[in-house]
């Protein structure tokens, strides 16, 4: 029987909401091992002078526990 745990993490890129997602998977993965999944809990996105500059994503990533 496998045990499961979620972490939430937050992101961001100048890109897209996908690369701030691919970018969090990246950096998580570094210290967490066996990610099983990520939900995208949350899409934002930080406007300057009526431009979309940054998109951010909350996260939630389920992985396995050892």
């Amino acid at each position: 029987m496998a045990v499961l745990k979620v972490i939430e993490v937050l992101s961001s890129s100048e890109t897209s909401w996908e690369d701030a997602t691919k970018k969090a998977v990246e950096k998580a993965s570094k210290s967490v091992k066996h990610i099983r999944s990520v939900y995208v809990q949350d899409q934002s996105a930080s406007v300057k002078e009526g431009k979309v500059t940054e998109f951010r994503v909350n996260l939630k990533i389920t992985f396995e526990l050892e």
